[in-house]
């Protein structure tokens, strides 16, 4: 697909999206499901059904072996989606289908590994075809979340990527393939990253700044670290970019209240794979998933 002369849609990017919403005095809602689970069939159908409820960048997941990120819940929808046989050509092959009908922005979450078997340069040009807008990767976990370091994040929306594992010091050939591809890097900081690496972040971070809301792997809880109002404030009086807040959102109430606390978007992820990995069916999955997302987004219009 050639985007530049045949543009699949009038899709804003990650930047564009978050400063119509910022106009609009309205909040992201960002939510994350894996490809592949139940199967791509269904992961096509649901990219539509977050789409028309009015989601406003939705963040897609490569499955991957060995997901050092990731909670039980997606863990296990990595796994029955690799036992399916998904893998990334498949993925591809179906977003190049399904991103030309949507309304918002993709955004690819996967593993650094991945993209270094396939050689930087050449995933960038992949995901820039399949109209991607962006890219997360994890590298060193056990660094990054219990000794204050950093996830990245690349997104993969119609021109990016999402990678949450590499640290900060690691992405300069990343940045370099990606900007060279029109494809923004979004950094990852976490309660536990001290002050000066956060500024060091806020000031690479492209997009967006990913504020992870809980030291640890995703998952669903109960509540919302109220230590991330704090942290939302530290960012802002810092730079003028948006901040998105994921890790553990799976409420509306979860929603609302990061919200008022002023971030710019809220990524609600487990609670969206548990849906459509523990559904009865793909369809009664689809419908639970429309039913749920409709209720986060009116959290953050009312």
């Amino acid at each position: 697909m050639d985007l530049l002369n045949n543009p699949p849609t009038t899709t804003l990017g990650l930047s564009e999206t978050f400063a119509r919403l910022k106009s609009q005095r309205k909040v992201a809602l960002i939510p994350y499901i894996t490809a592949g689970d139940p199967d791509l069939s269904t992961t096509a159908k649901a990219l539509k059904v977050l789409d028309s409820c009015g989601s406003d960048i939705i963040e897609l997941g490569v499955p991957y072996s060995d997901p050092l990120a990731d909670g039980p819940a997606i863990q296990a929808a990595a796994r029955r989606s690799l036992l399916k046989g998904t893998n990334f050509n498949s993925i591809i092959t179906m977003l190049k289908e399904v991103i030309p009908q949507l309304s918002c922005p993709i955004a690819l979450f996967t593993y650094y590994n991945p993209i270094l078997r396939r050689g930087i340069e050449n995933y960038m040009t992949i995901i820039k075809d399949a109209g991607v807008h962006g890219t997360l990767n994890i590298f060193e976990l056990s660094l990054l979340v219990f000794q204050g370091s950093v996830y990245y994040l690349t997104w993969c929306f119609f021109e990016g990527l999402l990678v949450p594992d590499v640290p900060l010091e690691e992405t300069e050939t990343l940045r370099k393939e990606a900007q060279k591809h029109q494809i923004e890097l979004v950094l990852l900081t976490t309660p536990t990253t001290p002050k000066e690496r956060m500024n060091a972040i806020v000031e690479a971070s492209q997009g967006f700044i990913y504020l992870v809301s809980s030291v640890g792997v995703t998952g669903t809880r109960e509540s919302v670290n109220e230590h991330v109002q704090s942290l939302l404030q530290q960012i802002k009086e810092a730079t003028s970019k948006p901040v998105a807040v994921g890790f553990g959102i799976s409420k509306p109430e979860h929603v609302k209240q990061v919200a008022e606390w002023g971030a710019d978007g809220v990524i609600v992820g487990s609670a969206m794979v548990k849906i459509l990995g523990e559904a009865e069916s793909p369809e009664q999955g689809l419908k639970e998933l429309e039913v749920f997302t409709k209720s986060l987004k009116s959290a953050l219009v009312s």
